[in-house]
Parts: structure tokens; sequence; C-alpha cells
């Protein structure tokens, strides 16, 4: 997985990514955090030197529909969502290595890994 597994446990996930961000995404876009299909996650996947592989895990909710049509269009909005703030996740993420200066982060198009469980790769370059 790389040299940042250590790191990137899932207690430190949870404290860069907030599980109740999900909720207050929901809450800000319908106006009632119940509304939302999924439940937004980060997840770990390797690095190769100074470019660390994430992926943003929207699971299904019980009760809901985790449908394409919903999550394809989420690297857009996401990556300019205030709540989200995908540029202050990478900014935190440098933080945690040491290198926070001349972050940048790129996100991948929606994968689909199963019906309950689509992922958004998030690239983030320390160098």
């Amino acid at each position: 997985m790389g040299q940042y597994t250590d790191i990137f446990t899932e207690q430190k996930l949870e404290s860069l990514f907030p599980a109740s961000l999900s909720d207050d995404f929901f809450e800000a876009l319908f106006g009632d955090a119940e509304e939302g299909s999924y439940d937004i996650s980060l997840g770990y996947t390797g690095d190769s030197g100074d470019t660390l592989n994430f992926e943003l895990r929207l699971k299904q909710r019980p009760g809901r529909c985790l449908v394409c049509n919903l999550t394809y269009g989420l690297p857009q909005v996401f990556s300019r969502h205030p709540l989200i703030n995908i540029q202050g996740l990478a900014e935190k993420i440098g933080d945690v290595v040491g290198k926070s200066e001349n972050v940048t982060w790129k996100l991948g198009s929606t994968k689909e890994h199963s019906s309950q469980m689509h992922v958004i790769p998030l690239v983030v370059s320390l160098a």
C-alpha cells in the first residue's frame, strides 16, 4: 500500500473526513439530512512517492437507492462544495505527513464498485 499506510489509519481518516459531513452535506443540499442516499467516507488506497491516493466512498444508506445518476456528477460538486472542502482536506493530508507546502489535488470520475458502493478517486500530490 505504500509508506503512509501506518499513518492513514481508519481513525486518522475519520478525523480528516468525519462521518458527520455526510449529514451536513445533505442538510445543506436538501434541507434535511434524512434525504441523503449515501454516507461519505475517506479511504486510503496507497501512494507512489509524493502522490497519495485516496477515495471518497459513497455507501448506500439502508432503504435508499445508490444509482449512477446520483453519483456521476459528484466530482464536480465535491470539488467546489464548501462543506466537503477538498482543498482543505488535501492541505490537512499534507500537514499529517509534514509536507503541507505546494499541495495539489485531483478528483477522478465516479466508479461503481457495487450497487451499494461507489467511489471517487482523490489524488493528492505533495511536490
